[in-house]
């Protein structure tokens, strides 16, 4: 019998050290700083810490960034070189793209598209890695994270007129050859967030779970969607297409032979028990203990039978503690408004009693970095968020306005706070609440509806209404003059004046459209700003030219 484990061992053991020994080449490119349009934060980040994470992952990996037309081409053949007999092939792209009649292509840093001619001359099709790469290796992975709001395709949609509408919004749905996956950072036709972090939030959940040890990379996926999700507040979904014929595991799990002298049977390692695994990892971070229950239903001897039970009592202590804060708020407004108040119970005594805890035993709390930083710091930070009472930016770095935004939580809910410190307990007490806690503050020109700032239709722009001046000064000596200055109308959140047309959002958000003629040719400028009360400033540059500057716009005197 024990020669028979040893020579099952051995099998094992030379299987899995087989699989790890597959040959993964990966292309990732990302563009940030375009030249004729204004840029964007992240891809860069997104593209050096995707280059990081494919490394640790066993990828040969060919990194290109901010790349001009010639070194895209460049980067993208030195990739295909390096295809010959890979099992796994990686795309991943982050920057500018854009869709023309049902095609996807990629934007290098220097296009400007300011006619369709010029698509095939500045742009690269994506088809081109996709064709190369089903052509060569056995399993195809693609992510695309390229479905920002982009100019340069507005700059292709106004040039070709009527025919603006081959010209999509985001990305068309790709086809895949058998054995590729291909993932996208928002679903086909939609517009994906650039993100206000180092990284955008689809590239920021793929670094976090891509690679997940023993975990088939659909699975991988789901948990990318869920994070994005949250992160986006259910704006942005992303979307892939498979035709993977079996499981992808980057990390597999690494077959340990067990120990004779243990005085535990280790788990059986086999379908069911790597079924079971599966399971686990899906639901351990739920707050619905619902998953648990069903879990200990499905596999009542299983694994995780134990923390599956802990996990259950955790929700309904969570539960209890929402429960009578509620309960102590109706008290505190029975009391102020002169209502009878019911005699505390005991469980409020209890609440009391943990909102007062011993100084010398603290809660535990997850790893935070020396400057407050850490993945505790951000899921509160969202969680704060989420409430209404976090407003400023979700990052992760947890300073004054985390602390300010906490304080204003524990107030409105009349909690004591022992720390203004993120703490696994808090963090937990806030993912069970439901409802906002904190008022919506809206900026001028808003007001709030149903948990959201709008606009309030004209009422709500008439702040805006006015004549105002704009004074354009230019960066860069191709414009051929230094400061020009023009007078505008605004009515109802609408621009007009001559040669000018342009919107207002509610929240002062704005983008003109300055049409002239120069030397006999038809040509634009684009300006995007924002105003706050009677001053705005912005940025303009010149379409299809290298003219570009900022702008200060001042309100003149309100239309009567």
């Amino acid at each position: 019998m024990r020669s028979v484990r040893f020579i099952l061992i051995l099998l094992f053991t030379a299987v899995s050290a087989d699989a790890l020994a597959d040959r993964r080449v990966a292309l990732v490119m990302g563009n940030s700083a375009y030249q004729n349009v204004h840029g964007l934060s992240n891809p860069k980040n997104d593209a050096s810490d995707m280059t990081a994470k494919l490394k640790d992952l066993g990828f040969e990996v060919v990194t290109g960034l901010d790349l001009d037309l010639a070194r895209m081409r460049v980067t993208i053949r030195n990739f295909i070189k390096k295809l010959d007999r890979a099992d796994i092939a990686l795309f991943y792209y982050s920057g500018h793209g854009l869709q023309v009649n049902g095609n996807n292509y990629m934007a290098p840093v220097d296009a400007h598209l300011s006619s369709y001619d010029d698509l095939d001359f500045e742009t690269l099709p994506m088809d081109l890695v996709l064709a190369a790469m089903e052509r060569a290796s056995k399993v195809n992975l693609v992510f695309l994270d390229a479905c920002r709001d982009n100019p340069l395709a507005e700059n292709l949609a106004r040039s070709m007129g009527t025919r603006s509408g081959s010209v999509g919004r985001g990305l068309a749905k790709l086809g895949s050859g058998v054995g590729s996956l291909i993932a996208f950072a928002t679903q086909p036709g939609n517009v994906a967030f650039d993100g206000s972090g180092r990284n955008s939030p689809f590239t920021t959940a793929l670094l976090r779970h891509l690679g997940t040890p023993g975990q088939d990379i659909t699975r991988d996926l789901v948990h990318v969607r869920r994070d994005v999700l949250e992160a986006t507040y259910g704006k942005q979904v992303p979307w892939d297409n498979s035709s993977l014929t079996g499981d992808v595991v980057l990390n597999p799990l690494p077959i340990q032979e067990p120990k004779a002298e243990s005085a535990r049977t280790p788990v059986p390692v086999g379908p069911d028990n790597a079924v079971e695994i599966a399971y686990w990892e899906t639901i351990k971070d739920s707050a619905d203990k619902s998953f648990f229950q069903a879990y200990l239903q499905q596999y009542p001897n299983g694994a995780f039978v134990a923390l599956a039970k802990l996990k259950i009592d955790a929700i309904n202590s969570r539960v209890d503690l929402q429960r009578q804060a509620t309960e102590r708020q109706k008290a505190e407004q029975d009391r102020v408004q002169g209502r009878p108040v019911a005699k505390a119970s005991d469980d409020v005594k209890t609440v009391a009693r943990l909102e007062h805890p011993n100084p010398e035993v603290q809660p535990e709390r997850s790893s935070v970095d020396s400057d407050g930083s850490g993945e505790l710091a951000l899921s509160t930070q969202r969680e704060l968020a989420r409430i209404g009472c976090l407003t400023g930016q979700v990052d992760g770095k947890w300073g004054s306005a985390s602390q300010k935004a906490l304080n204003d939580y524990a107030k409105r809910q009349g909690i004591k706070l022992a720390s203004v410190e993120p703490t696994g307990d808090l963090l937990k007490g806030l993912k069970a609440i439901r409802a906002r806690v904190c008022p919506l503050l809206c900026a001028d020109g808003m007001e709030a509806r149903e948990g959201r700032c709008t606009g309030a239709g004209s009422a709500g722009l008439s702040a805006f209404d006015g004549r105002w001046a704009l004074t354009r000064r230019a960066t860069n000596s191709l414009c051929g003059w230094r400061e020009i200055t023009a007078n505008v109308s605004i009515k109802s959140g609408k621009i007009s004046a001559p040669q000018w047309e342009g919107k207002i959002a509610s929240d002062g958000t704005l983008r003109i459209i300055h049409r002239f003629v120069h030397e006999g040719k038809k040509e634009s400028n684009i300006l995007n700003g924002k105003i706050n009360g009677n001053r705005g400033k912005g940025k303009f540059y010149h379409v299809g030219g290298e003219c570009a500057g900022v702008v200060e716009i001042d309100k003149m005197v309100p239309i009567q």
